[in-house]
């Protein structure tokens, strides 16, 4: 699924999300796959690779797996299993130089 807004899930998702914007799993969401976008909160389950801008935890959320981001926020009782990987802004900041952008004249 690849899309330029945002997107809340609250029920069970397999396979991979690329956003432009936020993803929010709320919490009966369970996402199984590979999540990547500029910002995600997680206050259900995910399963998978993460990579993000910044990535919250929320008390009741969960992730196994990896996570690839510049900050990542994980509040009392949340859970993280797995890998973590800190992008540095630089990296971040670079990938946007890069991106072509149109000048309307």
């Amino acid at each position: 699924m690849k899309l330029a807004c945002n997107l809340y899930v609250d029920g069970e998702f397999e396979g991979t999300i690329h956003s432009e914007k936020e993803v929010n799993i709320g919490k009966n969401g369970h996402v199984k796959g590979e999540i990547t976008t500029h910002r995600l909160v997680v206050q259900g389950f995910i399963e998978g690779a993460i990579s993000a801008e910044r990535v919250e935890i929320k008390a009741q959320g969960k992730v196994q797996g990896s996570i690839e981001s510049a900050e990542l926020v994980i509040e009392a009782k949340g859970l993280f299993e797995g890998n973590s990987l800190v992008k540095k802004k630089e990296r971040v900041l670079e990938k946007e130089q890069k991106t072509p952008q149109i000048n309307k004249s």
